[in-house]
């Protein structure tokens, strides 16, 4: 599945479009093709402030639209630099709930010259989905979206 959308991915990194716009075109494109991708968005550091704040998304309105580190699996994510894999949300002691549907959840950081500069959010309603092989998609996916973005 995952192989199929790489030349989409690039496609749309590659387009004319303003980087909103193409970023919203991923998510918009990961929530339609993959089964148990819910919600898919991306938060942004906040400039200098200890906060993530929400980009581009696809699914269900959030009211989460600024994060502190620290808090829920992105704010943690923002703070360790490494991919998190939730299973089972209501297992997680620092989950912030964002719909009652959410099973699970995957937050992997995009890095732009070493420096994590915001992060992939992915919500589903299924519970524990995500494989090795959504972490490397993400993780290719970021590094085309770190070509393109302009922190």
């Amino acid at each position: 599945m995952f192989d199929s959308l790489i030349p989409r991915i690039t496609a749309i990194t590659a387009s004319a479009k303003d980087v909103d716009s193409k970023l919203l075109s991923i998510c918009e494109l990961l929530k339609k093709e993959v089964p148990h991708y819910d919600w898919v968005g991306f938060y942004f550091k906040n400039e200098d402030k200890r906060e993530l704040k929400l980009g581009p998304y696809a699914g269900a309105p959030t009211d989460h639209t600024l994060i502190p580190f620290g808090k829920g699996i992105c704010g943690q994510v923002a703070e360790s630099n490494q991919n998190f894999v939730v299973p089972d949300v209501q297992a997680q002691d620092n989950y912030i709930a964002c719909s009652i549907n959410v099973k699970s959840e995957i937050v992997v950081p995009l890095f732009i010259d070493g420096e994590n500069v915001g992060q992939i959010d992915i919500d589903s309603n299924t519970p524990d989905p995500f494989t090795a092989e959504d972490e490397r998609f993400l993780e290719f996916v970021n590094a085309e979206v770190a070509k393109i973005y302009v922190p």
